[in-house]
């Protein structure tokens, strides 16, 4: 086996872009669609827990590595593999590069990677380097370099990486992919989406203060205020896209017949996590004191190949109810999340909305009649098994995922382009193409009649 991962190490395509054209991986893993999956996680904190839960109701995975620096979020998983009376994985954390020690596992098939945002990229990469099947949590990437080293390193080795990007499997999301299919909106046009999520409480938690009232991050928070808050004050531009691009560029066949060329974005000022640390800590804290650099709400237009336009909003530091804001909008008729409303032409009372759910009932994916009632309780209203369970199926099979390292990179390259465009006031940033050209010829991947 160590000799058949050097190999694959060393190994690169005969071309760019090969791996483009087919299903059949070039890594080191072969076909287990017979076996148990011997999984592995990499990161076991809540999201990675989440995942970790769904994987233990299956009978076709065998967890044999898990690996985490906080030795209690180890105790957690052990406890929990005893209680469903599974064998022991190997244990990993004493450092922070401690995982590259499990990624030399000869008994691990594939890793699930659910860690900070800052170590994804990196994790990816030697995970696909071992010749792992890589399931990477989002954003997958910080930097447009961080994307080229996810593109670069799958086509040289050959290693598939699935981005596990949960919401384009939401039942309402599959449905309306399921009318763009079948031409329901006619001609694509326009699109909104974002992350339009209420995030103080996460942000600002110390953990000893009633929950959601905390006004600490950094060393003295617990969870993702131990890291993620401190993006917000170093960074300006649209931090976590991919809830909402990601069902968008599937339904408008982005990598696979068309692609983002170029975006605009703008920022507003920064107030939101400032006064709620007042609000809850006092104009004297330590922490009123510290100026957020990220505007409280991001707003980035995209244009793709094909004439569409893609408005995508980051609003987060701000009171406001949860949305990710769709619309789908085409030739005959549009769909919109908010206010849960359809209108199509020739069907709908002229001017007039229709509610959206004999519409979404009537579309519903096959995916979801096949497996709704697996799905019961899996975490995010059901969506999280789905993603799992493409992540597991592709895995066992070792061909390449239904959200692929081009897609990772396209989506996660709105975060650096963003950036740029806000401090160039605006200015419009280019997408480099990941596929290399290869977007014109790939083929949409068929999500109507897809197993997972």
């Amino acid at each position: 086996m160590n000799s058949r991962r050097n190999f694959v190490k060393k190994t690169a395509l005969a071309s760019a872009g090969i791996s483009l054209l087919s299903n059949v991986s070039f890594g080191a893993m072969t076909n287990l669609n017979d076996k148990k999956l011997r999984l592995a996680f990499i990161g076991v904190g809540l999201r990675g827990m989440n995942h970790f839960n769904n994987a233990l109701n299956r009978k076709d995975i065998e967890i044999t590595a898990i690996c985490d620096i906080d030795p209690e979020r180890i105790k957690l998983a052990l406890k929990k593999i005893d209680t469903a009376n599974w064998s022991k994985p190997k244990v990993f954390g004493n450092s922070d590069y401690d995982y590259r020690n499990l990624l030399e596992l000869d008994n691990v098939d594939a890793v699930i990677i659910s860690t900070p945002w800052l170590w994804h990229t990196k994790m990816a990469v030697d995970a696909m380097k071992a010749g792992k099947y890589t399931g990477l949590e989002v954003s997958a990437a910080n930097t447009i370099e961080e994307c080229w080293d996810l593109v670069n390193t799958h086509e040289a080795t050959g290693s598939h990486l699935m981005i596990l990007e949960n919401v384009n499997y939401r039942r309402d999301v599959l449905a309306v992919l399921n009318m763009v299919k079948q031409n329901v909106f006619g001609e694509l046009v326009h699109f909104r989406c974002g992350y339009q999520h209420d995030l103080r409480f996460v942000k600002l938690n110390d953990g000893k203060t009633a929950y959601g009232k905390g006004v600490e991050f950094g060393e003295k928070g617990i969870s993702e205020s131990k890291w993620r808050t401190q993006h917000s004050v170093l960074r300006n531009g649209d931090v976590y896209p991919t809830h909402g691009v990601g069902p968008i560029a599937i339904m408008c066949d982005v990598n696979r017949g068309n692609r983002f060329v170029s975006l605009t974005s703008n920022a507003t000022k920064a107030i939101g996590l400032h006064n709620y640390i007042v609000k809850h800590g006092g104009k004297d804290h330590p922490n009123a004191k510290i100026k957020f650099k990220q505007g409280d709400v991001i707003t980035t237009t995209i244009e793709t190949a094909n004439g569409e336009t893609i408005i995508v909003t980051h609003d987060c530091n701000l009171p406001r109810p949860y949305s990710l804001g769709f619309r789908v909008q085409g030739a005959n008729g549009l769909w919109e999340v908010d206010g849960n409303r359809m209108y199509i032409e020739g069907q709908s009372k002229p001017h007039q909305w229709d509610k959206a759910d004999q519409w979404l009932k009537k579309y519903d994916h096959p995916l979801w009649q096949k497996h709704g009632e697996l799905a019961t309780g899996a975490g995010h209203g059901g969506m999280d098994f789905f993603v799992l369970n493409a992540f597991v199926e592709s895995a066992k099979e070792n061909i390449a995922p239904p959200l692929d390292a081009y897609d990772a990179a396209a989506w996660s390259a709105i975060t650096p382009l963003s950036e740029l465009s806000i401090e160039n006031n605006g200015e419009p940033q280019n997408f480099p193409d990941f596929t290399r050209g290869m977007w014109v010829k790939r083929k949409p991947y068929n999500w109507i009649k897809s197993k997972y």
